[in-house]
């Protein structure tokens, strides 16, 4: 069983993109997530938890938008530098 962020890019014409998927995150990133996300045009679609007695608890957030793919990914990695995941070096 695993449990992983995922994001996903379709690109739409003219330098834009579609974009969907979900955050895996701790009970403290969800506010942030959700504010780096809505900062930059990405409409958060749905937060939940899949689990009852998981440790630590884990929320799954949701999103969507259709825009310019740079400023997108922009704000993807805004909402990614709000979370514990990671990084390449």
């Amino acid at each position: 069983m695993g449990t992983a962020t995922a994001i996903n890019f379709q690109p739409t014409g003219a330098g834009n993109a579609a974009i969907t998927g979900d955050f895996v995150l701790l009970a403290q990133e969800v506010n942030p997530v959700i504010k780096a996300l809505r900062e930059h045009g990405i409409e958060v679609t749905a937060v939940h938890s899949h689990m009852l007695t998981e440790n630590p608890r884990l929320f799954y957030l949701h999103f969507w938008a259709n825009d310019a793919a740079t400023r997108l990914a922009q704000g993807l990695r805004a909402a990614l530098d709000q979370t514990r995941s990671a990084q390449a070096s």
